[in-house]
């Protein structure tokens, strides 16, 4: 009997038999697999097989095994959450899992269907619905989320304006904001505006000191990172139109329901997050951001993604949709492009559109108005536990700082103590924001219940003791 390793041919990846490789080598004209690597110095080389298992042959077995490890993950199905901070739970109805697995919508690549079975009128009724909550005409093809929305909408507004300077409040996501600064730095420099420690609001007094002719726009986020619903919205519109900059708000869209659109307090450009509108939340995945203005050519002209329009077709009665403005894309300009068209999020605008249709505008604002007084019930059950403080007085939304310097414990020591009892508690503040001491961000939406609330300030009355 030989004793030469005998060759393994993959279940799963096609091609994997010997002789078929053999060919597929002997076409190209290589001896070897190691030969496609030839460029690669031998010193960079591992020189022997990677120590790792034997692959699964067997589809139970692998299914198994796989399910073994998803059984050590802590879960939203399994524990109460509290947290937010730009990915939230909230209820996913089973009708926008049903329609966005429909094969002529479910994603191919780059985020986008390759069949044409009504995929740009959906996308296009999807947008449309978009447009009414925000209150704003033209809405760009999704992007990968919030943050590469909002970078994408400050170079938008750089362009229009004509100018390299943009504003930007210092209650941003950490995380954002370095995302923001990564996608901006060549092309626009970011000047940071404070805000009031007592309120969450922006400062207006240091917004007016720093705005300039240099300024192209002024960004603010309603409600802000921290929760704060930003009262001042109009103020900082009219205080950026009147130095000729651009007023560019992000909204957090489920928010919509209950507070006003961006454009009814002077927002030229408006960018923000669709996953609360029936995503769920995925390992990071799930979000979708978007850039919306009005359909004014200054604007359309510097839009940075596909737009999908409607038009008259030669067939009396019937309406064409399809991309407008491609020649603008850098799929036609590539590196003189205004800016980066690349993979989107097409399927998930699909599902904002199914969202948005089932709930209808007395279901959003049903899900706001039970959102934020689930949050307000929240603040107070919480105010109630020795030690523990909300130092914000500004309106939340559905999040809100809550401070822990009066219970002697840091916010890590709480969250670990509030997971031994099933809970996963807010966002750790205190490196973002030294200033508020120990803190975290607590998220309250609707799905979590009365009872939820309550469990968590007994749990907290019981680690703060």
């Amino acid at each position: 009997m030989s004793t030469e390793e005998k060759p393994f041919v993959h279940p799963y990846i096609p091609n994997s038999a010997p002789e078929v490789r053999e060919e597929m080598l002997k076409t190209i004209g290589v001896g070897s697999d190691v030969d496609l690597y030839r460029e690669v110095p031998d010193d960079l080389r591992l020189h022997r097989k990677l120590d790792i298992p034997a692959p699964f042959v067997s589809e139970f077995d692998l299914r198994k095994h796989i399910e073994g490890l998803l059984a050590k993950n802590k879960n939203c199905n399994d524990y109460v959450n509290f947290l937010g901070a730009g990915c939230w739970q909230h209820f996913v109805p089973a009708v926008c899992d049903e329609i966005n697995g429909r094969g002529e919508f479910v994603t191919a690549y780059a985020g986008h269907a390759y069949t044409d079975h009504g995929k740009y009128q959906a996308t296009f009724e999807a947008q449309s619905m978009i447009g009414e909550l925000i209150g704003m005409d033209a809405i760009s093809f999704p992007t990968y989320d919030w943050s590469t929305a909002a970078g994408s909408s400050l170079l938008m507004a750089a362009r229009i304006a004509g100018r390299k300077e943009v504003l930007v409040p210092r209650n941003l996501n950490p995380d954002k904001k370095m995302q923001m600064n990564n996608f901006c730095r060549a092309a626009v420099d970011i000047v940071p505006v404070e805000f009031d420690p007592k309120t969450g609001l922006m400062d207006l007094n240091d917004l007016k000191s720093k705005i300039s002719a240099k300024t192209a726009c002024v960004y603010f986020e309603n409600p802000s990172y921290l929760g704060v619903i930003e009262a001042n919205g109009a103020e900082i519109s009219r205080i950026a139109h009147e130095n000729g900059a651009q007023s560019v708000v992000g909204v957090d869209t489920i928010s919509l329901g209950v507070l006003a659109p961006p454009s009814d307090y002077g927002a030229d450009i408006v960018c923000g997050e669709l996953q609360p509108l029936g995503m769920h939340m995925q390992y990071g995945g799930g979000l979708s951001g978007f850039v919306a203005s009005r359909d004014e050519v200054e604007y359309l002209e510097q839009s940075p993604s596909f737009l999908v329009a409607i038009t008259k077709t030669q067939c009396e009665g019937e309406w064409g949709y399809g991309w407008a403005q491609w020649e603008n894309t850098s799929y036609v300009q590539r590196d003189q492009a205004k800016d980066f068209t690349g993979t989107t999020t097409a399927l998930w605008v699909l599902t904002a559109g199914v969202y948005l249709a089932l709930m209808g505008p007395q279901g959003m604002r049903e899900v706001g108005e039970t959102i934020i007084s689930k949050a307000q019930y929240a603040m107070g059950k919480l105010a109630g536990v020795k030690g523990v403080t909300m130092p914000l007085a500004g309106t939340p939304f559905k999040e809100f700082v809550v401070n822990f310097d009066g219970a002697g414990k840091t916010v890590k020591e709480i969250n670990k103590a509030l997971l031994g009892k099933g809970i996963f508690g807010g966002k750790d503040l205190s490196k973002e924001y030294p200033q508020f001491g120990q803190s975290a961000l607590y998220c309250v939406t609707e799905v979590i219940s009365k009872d939820d609330i309550d469990k968590l300030a007994e749990s907290l009355q019981e680690v703060v003791k």
